[in-house]
């Protein structure tokens, strides 16, 4: 379950959603890749313990924090929509704060035009509701902040300094159709040329784009798109590598990096294009959900530093709504980008195209606007949304109930 929401949740930012089985995923998570010291001996994780990979065994949450005491960077991986991953990201990140409070912390949800409301944000400057409208929180990232409210908090009430440290999304787009070489000057500036010859890390994305379930129309393409795909994940990591390195520098500080779990598994992401940049000590965090009826699950031992065993979550505490969303020139409406494929709305009456003319009787002009009201309704509750399809205006009803796999 672990692997499948986090890499269905990277697949759909990059092609499509995707489907995978639990055996898929033990399979993905016991990978002979990484440090040689452990990549042949494996853990059994068991909900709400922290293993060490060094140790071979379960630890205290306060060993684990004092054997953090001389890392330059600390990772903390995250699947986007499990809060629970979150209150482990925020209590890691309090407890390194009162160990040494020279501290940053790295974002990967906000690319680097954003890095002024970050620091507006640090320094104290805004009320939440300014941060989400101002810095387009629904726009550039579209998971509840309900997820992230308590970083944030801690990074308000403290001053603690905040990094974007991602790519704006076409950059990252032009690199998976076209390659590093046809960005300009100026884009080559923003993501430094991934490298891509990294056997563990290639094998490790082979693996996983394997196993998705390709749609009929994308079938006979599979290694070109691999190829785009990896081009993409590769960009991801080194600019949040360059990124993560421009805060140390900055701040001349420790810098704690919450990014999600792909970036940082088996220390082939992130932390690997750092530290091959600068050797400097790290420790990496990854959370493993122990499967729904079972005391433990079976990992690599070179998956993380540390690995924190959480319980099965049913569905996560917040419903996405699964709308992807558009502006177009000459149109002051929303527009559905695709039809969904993920979320509450799948499967629902929503198609490509649609124009959306008002929800709950409000006409909205902003994205941001209106995915920021739709984050306020839970499991159950509805929605009414009005429309123009094909020139029809419609009438639908988007119900946030929980949506089978398949």
């Amino acid at each position: 379950m672990f692997i499948k929401r986090l890499i269905g949740l990277f697949i759909l930012m990059s092609f499509c959603a995707a489907g995978f089985t639990q055996e898929e995923t033990d399979q993905t998570l016991r990978l002979e890749i990484g440090d040689p010291l452990y990549k042949s001996k494996t853990l059994n994780i068991e909900a709400g313990k922290i293993f060490s990979a060094e140790k071979g065994k379960a630890i205290a949450f306060k060993e684990m924090i004092d054997a953090m005491k001389k890392a330059r960077f600390i990772y903390v991986g995250e699947t986007h929509d499990s809060l629970p991953m979150h209150e482990i990201q925020f209590k890691i990140a309090k407890a390194l704060y009162m160990q040494n409070r020279n501290l940053s912390i790295g974002l990967e949800m906000f690319d680097v035009n954003w890095q002024e409301k970050l620091n507006q944000w640090s320094m104290g400057i805004m009320t939440e509701d300014e941060f989400i409208d101002l810095a387009k929180w629904y726009e550039n990232w579209n998971f509840n902040f309900d997820y992230y409210r308590k970083i944030f908090k801690l990074a308000k009430e403290h001053k603690i300094p905040m990094y974007a440290l991602n790519s704006p999304r076409e950059i990252i787009r032009k690199i998976r159709m076209r390659g590093w070489e046809s960005l300009s000057e100026e884009e080559k500036n923003i993501v430094p040329e991934p490298g891509l010859s990294n056997e563990d890390h290639r094998f490790f994305m082979k693996k996983i784009f394997s196993e998705v379930n390709m749609p009929e129309a994308m079938k006979g393409h599979e290694q070109m798109m691999f190829e785009g795909l990896y081009r993409a994940q590769s960009a991801w990591d080194e600019v949040m590598a360059k990124n993560t390195l421009k805060a140390a520098d900055v701040e001349g500080s420790r810098v704690i990096v919450f990014a999600g779990s792909g970036h940082l598994l088996y220390n082939l992401g992130i932390s690997r294009r750092v530290f091959e940049k600068r050797a400097f000590p790290f420790k990496t965090v990854i959370c493993i959900t122990v499967p729904e009826g079972k005391e433990s699950i079976e990992v690599s031992r070179s998956i993380a530093d540390f690995v924190w065993g959480i319980p099965f979550e049913k569905r996560p505490v917040y419903p996405s709504p699964g709308i992807a969303l558009k502006k177009v020139e000459g149109l002051d409406n929303p527009i559905i980008e695709r039809d969904p494929v993920s979320g509450a709305a799948r499967g629902q009456n929503f198609k490509k195209g649609d124009i959306i003319l008002s929800v709950d009787g409000k006409e909205y002009v902003s994205i941001n606007d209106l995915r920021k009201y739709l984050s306020r309704f839970g499991w159950g509750d509805e929605v009414c949304f009005r429309m123009l399809r094909e020139a029809v205006e419609i009438e639908t009803m988007l119900v946030f109930k929980e949506q089978r796999e398949n």
